[in-house]
């Protein structure tokens, strides 16, 4: 399975707001920090949002932050919220593709087992897993001159 960039950008914005939890920040900062589009970020933050993981602020000391403690947010729940397919293979589709073999076929669900080890990893870690101990985590996305 191949992630989307939405999801692998939230997954970055998530672990740019983790190191950064003394104030907020806006997209552009996480933006700038990648290198990746604002516009496209703006699209996550916004459905990250909606999911109740991230919190907005309007105004001048506005931005963005996390709306919960990192160990609460799982990373196998991030991953089922931001995709929209898991269709490994064409049979998985709801309308179940156009496979001659489909009837007999073992593939599905050979597959099927495959996706649900995948997402079982991904729910044993948090973002706090995933940011801990990155000592270089901060100096990578230029968040060491703030703390001087």
């Amino acid at each position: 399975m191949r992630m989307t960039l939405h999801t692998d950008y939230a997954l970055r914005m998530l672990i740019y707001l983790a190191s950064r939890p003394e104030r907020a920040c806006t997209v552009s900062d996480v933006a700038d920090a990648y290198g990746l589009s604002r516009n496209h970020l703006l699209k996550v933050a916004l459905r990250l949002r909606h999911m109740g993981v991230i919190a907005t602020m309007r105004g001048r000391s506005g931005g963005i932050r996390l709306a919960k403690e990192p160990h609460q947010i799982n990373l196998g729940a991030l991953v089922r919220w931001t995709e929209e397919d898991f269709s490994l293979v064409e049979c998985m589709q709801d309308r179940g593709g156009a496979c001659a073999i489909s009837p007999v076929c073992r593939v599905k669900g050979i597959f099927h087992e495959a996706l649900q080890a995948y997402l079982a990893v991904l729910d044993r870690y948090t973002l706090a897993e995933a940011v801990r101990g990155q000592a270089g985590l901060r100096q990578l996305l230029g968040l060491e001159a703030e703390a001087a």
